[in-house]
């Protein structure tokens, strides 16, 4: 059957993608290096790491300098990469990767984000997350106008068929990029000692 999400609850992809959020997160918090998260996740094997997720969090690592530096580029004011609270800076990543993969419609990536965002972090973070990726595909769309634009981009791993792309649309991608940047940092929005999200 289709992997899709309906009334029973969040398709296997959103699952994937919160659980990738997860160890994104922890790795950060802890200090560690996520791809030596991922694999002891993986080891643990309660519950599976889904392909997906793997392919997420490898995404993010493989490209980490090319997504940071899109996310530095357009955040504005004082605000910086380090500052952004754990969790949106981990959504962040992740979505810019998946729009980077051009997997998914870059519509989606950002709808996931800031769902999730909606349900793991600050009241602020997804109007935040919304213009800040909002701006991220304009500056990809202006790059990739250029003449000397390329196509490639990042390999993620699909795991079934996604359609999360019914009923999904441009609208709430914020147009204006002014005055992105979040109104916490990490210090003010992180549980002491937490190393996981939990729904």
């Amino acid at each position: 059957m289709p992997d899709s999400q309906d009334h029973r609850g969040p398709g296997t992809r959103t699952k994937a993608r919160k659980r990738a959020l997860d160890i994104l997160f922890e790795a950060d918090l802890r200090g560690d290096d996520p791809l030596e998260t991922l694999a002891d996740r993986i080891s643990l094997g309660e519950p599976p790491v889904r392909d997906f997720t793997r392919s997420l969090v490898q995404g993010v690592e493989t490209h980490r300098d090319e997504i940071d530096d899109l996310i530095v580029a357009c955040l504005t004011g004082a605000w910086t990469l380090e500052r952004m609270p754990r969790v949106d800076r981990a959504l962040a990543r992740l979505a810019v990767f998946e729009i980077l993969s051009g997997d998914v419609a870059g519509e989606i990536a950002v709808d996931e984000a800031v769902s999730l965002a909606s349900e793991l972090s600050t009241d602020e973070s997804p109007a935040f997350l919304n213009g800040l990726l909002g701006a991220v595909m304009r500056r990809l769309g202006e790059q990739n106008e250029g003449p000397d634009a390329e196509g490639a981009s990042p390999d993620v791993q699909s795991e079934g068929s996604d359609a999360e792309s019914e009923n999904l649309s441009t609208e709430g991608v914020s147009s204006d990029a002014e005055g992105v940047g979040p109104v916490a940092d990490s210090e003010s929005t992180d549980a002491e000692g937490d190393s996981s999200l939990q729904s």
